[in-house]
């Protein structure tokens, strides 16, 4: 059978030891291994490795040794509880030996968790597991967690209470970190939060949270709307030298100033424009980006989006001028723009 979304993410939680085995499939190696990880400690408990109830087989040694699968599901180990064979990196040519575990699986027989990376939707490893009645396959894809996936992240670190706006910052930071990266985030709040009863705040998951490439573009587009000219030479310097790209600087440039220009000519103010705005602000940037949707106006913020659209229009064309130039001339010709009364 196949499983996706929601009910993915609760069978991970909360995984079926009656179910004869379980595919996890995905192109991200580190997200593939996070599932695998969760699953198996959720089947076999903290102490099961300890005690020798889950057995390891890599792809190729089962290659080698065909056996290996049949004779690790039906063997029975000292100690009492369920048990969990993981073959790892398999691939359909391995399809026709799983598929004969998985026909021989009875009660009690250990668990069949399998990995791999992408499969094809005519793969036979994925038809063998979807089609099984009582086995399951799920494909990890890049999808940032959900709320569901959170709260249970939460819950497994001990964090109840957690408030609408820390919820939102933790969202955001779920879509900007890789998965190793906020797992490790969220350990590291609920360290920092052990013992205190207080609800979790959004200044908290910032003290956690770690510097990303994100933070540096927004301290790059906070100072070309707050006319800080002679910051944003060096800020660009740094974020070519992580990789970032000209068009991807553009876009997050042209989306603050859209979000400002919104929030600017919303007939609520500009306090409900930035609260409506989606996806939602981070709780951190609330505040500035009101105060720079006030000191520019509408119609400053509409010819800073001139401005903008133009410079994408270069960085995508054959112009031979140096990409990331073009993008510095314009963030420094709006910082010019917001100095203006």
């Amino acid at each position: 059978m196949k499983l996706a979304g929601a009910a993915a993410a609760r069978y991970f939680a909360r995984p079926e030891p009656e179910r004869t085995g379980l595919l996890i499939f995905g192109a991200d190696a580190m997200r593939v291994a996070l599932r695998r990880q969760e699953v198996v400690a959720a089947l076999i408990g903290p102490e099961g490795e300890a005690e020798m109830r889950l057995t390891r087989i890599a792809a190729a040694d089962l290659r080698k040794d065909p056996a290996l699968l049949a004779d690790a599901v039906k063997a029975q180990g000292f100690f009492p509880g369920p048990r969990v064979t993981l073959v790892e990196d398999a691939g359909d040519g391995l399809a026709p030996l799983i598929g004969g575990a998985l026909a021989d699986w009875r009660a009690g027989d250990a668990v069949v968790v399998v990995t791999a990376g992408a499969l094809a939707a005519k793969s036979g490893l994925r038809a063998l597991f979807e089609k099984h009645a009582n086995a399951y396959a799920i494909g990890i894809y890049d999808d940032p967690p959900g709320r569901e996936e959170i709260e249970a992240a939460l819950a497994r670190a001990g964090l109840k209470d957690v408030g609408r706006d820390a919820m939102g910052e933790l969202l955001a930071l779920a879509r900007d970190l890789d998965p190793g990266d906020f797992r490790q985030t969220i350990e590291k709040i609920a360290l920092y939060k052990h013992g205190d009863a207080s609800p979790l705040t959004p200044a908290e998951i910032e003290l956690c949270a770690p510097a990303t490439t994100e933070a540096a573009i927004d301290d790059l587009l906070n100072a070309a709307a707050e006319a800080r000219a002679d910051r944003i030479g060096v800020l660009v310097q740094r974020l070519s030298g992580q990789g970032v790209t000209p068009v991807s600087l553009c876009i997050s440039a042209t989306r603050h100033f859209r979000i400002l220009h919104m929030a600017a000519a919303d007939p609520g103010g500009v306090a409900a424009g930035i609260a409506r705005a989606r996806p939602p602000v981070f709780f951190k940037h609330r505040e500035p980006m009101q105060r720079q949707a006030q000191a520019w106006g509408m119609r400053k913020l509409e010819q800073a989006l001139a401005i903008l659209t133009d410079t994408d229009l270069t960085l995508r064309s054959a112009s031979r001028a140096p990409a990331m130039a073009v993008m510095e001339r314009a963030l420094l010709r709006l910082a010019m723009l917001g100095r203006r009364q």
